[in-house]
């Protein structure tokens, strides 16, 4: 079984114009609304690429009832905590004319210290009976506490094989728990590093930075170009294929699922990353995120270059 467990759900709003007026009144031409945060959209994932999957996650208020319907519905197992604050809602904004994407995002919202442990309780029963555990999204403000930047840290403790999609101070703080992967993005890393990366080597020189502090694997993305993937010993380049992109919400969390799941399939860590580029380029290509269909993905995986660095 693959966990997938985290703190900052969201209701998605997707608006579809043919441009934006700004200061205007505009009228959508369609509008959908999903689940989705990146612990929901790596729990989708997960369970259209066929895993077997169980989600952590707080929720509440109308927003989360309505996410609770949603994952009844479609069959995609989650162990819900309630919480007294209503979960956040984001919103995307597509422009089909300019192929511009616009994201207005709310932060998650304080949860109190008691939903805080009854998470955490949750999670370590899930994460007992797992093979992978998927850790993602950033951390809301406990109330009376600030952000619990331990967390992901302590969590570790009871995980088997850990991806950590995080960043920042609760990154660098588990690192040392030795997490079987870690992907920041690149303006991710040179946060979590505390300086610039100007150029390639400034990125790898920073990867090889989280390896050494416990890190097996790193993997940066940086948009629509390549993926950077390093452990101790070696370096990897991988190269996309094209796509049209759609809305690419969701991509960096299909990217993780397809890592876990090609991996609890038996492939290595560069063609997991393979495996998992391919879900994240079919998921640009789709208005909703994380719907994926595993065959498309298995055939597309053997499209993306790999060169070692």
């Amino acid at each position: 079984m693959i966990v997938a467990a985290g703190l900052s759900p969201a209701w998605q709003q997707i608006f579809v114009f043919d441009a934006v007026a700004v200061g205007e009144v505009n009228r959508a031409r369609e509008v959908h609304w999903c689940a989705s945060g990146k612990v929901l959209n790596v729990a989708r994932a997960l369970n259209s690429l066929g895993a077997d999957v169980d989600t952590v996650c707080p929720i509440g208020g109308p927003a989360g009832d309505a996410i609770r319907v949603e994952f009844s519905r479609e069959e995609i197992p989650a162990q819900w905590i309630t919480t007294a604050s209503t979960t956040r809602i984001c919103t995307t904004v597509i422009e089909q004319t300019s192929g511009r994407v616009t994201e207005f995002v709310e932060n998650a919202r304080p949860i109190t210290t008691d939903e805080l442990s009854r998470f955490e309780s949750c999670y370590a029963e899930a994460a007992s009976q797992a093979e992978t555990v998927i850790l993602t999204g950033s951390l809301p403000e406990v109330e009376g506490q600030g952000k619990p930047v331990e967390l992901y840290r302590r969590l570790l403790d009871s995980s088997p094989k850990a991806i950590l999609d995080v960043r920042g101070p609760e990154l660098v703080a588990a690192l040392d728990r030795r997490p079987l992967l870690v992907k920041p993005n690149r303006e991710e890393l040179a946060s979590t590093c505390g300086r610039t990366l100007s150029d390639e080597s400034d990125v790898v020189r920073a990867m090889k930075q989280l390896n050494e502090s416990g890190a097996e694997w790193v993997l940066v993305t940086s948009g629509r170009g390549d993926v950077l993937l390093t452990s101790l010993a070696a370096s990897w380049r991988l190269v996309p294929f094209e796509v049209e992109v759609v809305n690419p919400i969701g991509c960096g969390d299909c990217l993780a699922a397809g890592i876990a799941v090609a991996l609890s399939e038996g492939a290595d860590m560069v063609d997991a990353v393979r495996f998992g580029m391919a879900a994240a380029a079919q998921n640009a290509t789709d208005l909703l995120p994380a719907r994926l269909d595993q065959l498309s993905v298995s055939e597309e995986a053997g499209l993306v270059r790999v060169k070692s660095l």
